[in-house]
């Protein structure tokens, strides 16, 4: 065979992409088919009944529709990320700009660095109580710190020619910050916030889990879990996925035509 009829064999990307979910929803309904128990696994057309109908209640025992839960996940996501993001951003700045900044916070860090957010859990409903809070603070620890540790990677990225350029040319550090790190460092920290999104979109199901809770996607797949709703888990699930999928392609597109300028470096 030669190369040509090589390439030919080989399926397409496109293809590619698609062959495995559609196996994994084959080998699913057979094996529902197979099982018979819709408590373990149910059939596909009962899942796609709860997905097809977002706004209603009625499949969901009271739990709320998939678009209104799904709506207040995304908001006390963004909540958390954006008070992560106000956070992480100036210090990782500051750490990366000022070794005494660096020394003063770099041990807290990293010592906090590998708890998970969900350890913090108790500790959370011991000061805030059950409430908005608690969970925006469970979800901004899981953003804080990829956010952080970018924006520091970035600014101490920043390529040192443009600094001195900058200071020849008589520039005050806070021109230099506003007009060489920021931007230098720009790509980066918006690599920072994509991960961080992930991350914190992941805590938001966690969060909305604990005790209290009335709302929210990690809220009614705990309740439909309690009702033996198992389609509607796995409906909350999907649409978990769907939206996460959504929200890193938009991140993707603005760093594809923002930060283009990074390939002509290469």
């Amino acid at each position: 065979m030669n190369r040509s009829s090589f390439r030919h064999a080989i399926p397409s990307r496109s293809l590619l992409k698609i062959l495995l979910p559609v196996a994994i929803i084959v080998g699913w309904e057979v094996a529902a088919i197979l099982l018979n128990k819709t408590f373990i696994l149910p059939r596909l057309e009962t899942v796609f009944a709860v997905l097809l109908n977002p706004f209603s209640g009625e499949l969901t025992f009271g739990s709320g529709s998939l678009f209104d839960n799904a709506i207040i996940s995304l908001e006390r996501v963004i909540a958390g990320f954006l008070a992560a993001a106000g956070l992480a951003i100036p210090l990782g700045v500051g750490m990366g700009r000022s070794e005494i900044v660096h020394d003063l916070f770099d041990s807290l860090m990293q010592l906090l660095r590998p708890i998970p957010p969900l350890a913090w859990v108790p500790l959370t409903l011991a000061w805030f109580k059950i409430g908005l809070v608690s969970m925006i603070f469970i979800i901004g620890m899981g953003a804080f710190f990829p956010i952080l540790l970018n924006t520091l990677d970035g600014v101490k990225g920043v390529k040192k020619t443009w600094i001195e350029a900058a200071q020849i040319l008589g520039a005050k550090e806070r021109q230099i910050l506003s007009r060489v790190i920021l931007p230098g460092a720009a790509p980066t920290i918006w690599t920072g916030l994509r991960v961080g999104f992930g991350i914190a979109w992941m805590c938001v199901v966690a969060a909305e889990m604990m005790p209290g809770t009335n709302s929210g996607l990690g809220y009614l797949i705990i309740s439909s879990y309690n009702f033996g709703q198992v389609p509607v888990i796995i409906a909350g699930m999907i649409v978990i996925g769907i939206i996460g999928i959504g929200c890193d392609y938009l991140f993707k597109l603005v760093d594809s035509h923002s930060f283009a300028w990074r390939e002509l470096e290469r």
